[in-house]
């Protein structure tokens, strides 16, 4: 492992000359260590557990046939989502005759109103409706919000030009 040199150092033993005392010099073996360090680094690398990917599970919705009835829907139970721009939520309860509000991402926002209008509708469905103008991490998000605050039924569905009509107008 180590080892101590004892030769050399000093002049040659003529006459008249000094005589000066021999140097050790030292000699460290490092292949043991360099082997421990690879050991170690091994072992570790395979013990390790690494992160899962964090995935939300969407359970989408077989295609429906030509000959199936779809289903019928009280619009007393619809609560429709519009994702706009600048991380802006349009909503409104009920299909005919709406009153569009508008909300944010914040707890206090998208939250707030959909714990309220789930107490208030039992069985409440949600359409989510995402605009050109709204970002990816919108969609994200507002999955992430159906998922907090427990949601079952919701539906992303393409956004109709009267609904485009109805966030004009209202110039929340």
């Amino acid at each position: 492992m180590a080892e101590v040199s004892q030769g050399g150092g000093g002049g040659g033993h003529k006459k008249g000359g000094k005589v000066r005392a021999k140097k050790a010099s030292t000699k460290i073996d490092m292949t043991p260590m360099v082997d421990l360090a690879f050991l170690l680094l091994t072992f570790f690398m395979l013990t390790t557990t690494f992160n899962k990917p964090q995935t939300m599970e969407i359970t989408m919705p077989e295609k429906p046939k030509p000959e199936d009835k779809l289903p019928e829907v009280n619009e007393k139970k619809v609560v429709t989502l519009v994702l706009g721009d600048n991380d802006k939520i349009y909503w409104y309860h009920g299909i005919t005759d709406p009153k569009i509000e508008v909300t944010d991402f914040s707890a206090n926002g998208i939250r707030k109103v959909l714990m309220t209008q789930s107490s208030q509708i039992p069985g409440m469905i949600l359409l989510i409706k995402p605009s050109e103008e709204s970002r990816y991490k919108n969609m994200v998000d507002i999955l992430d919000e159906m998922n907090i605050t427990n949601m079952q039924r919701y539906a992303l569905v393409p956004i109709t030009p009267t609904d485009k009509e109805l966030i004009k107008e209202s110039n929340l």
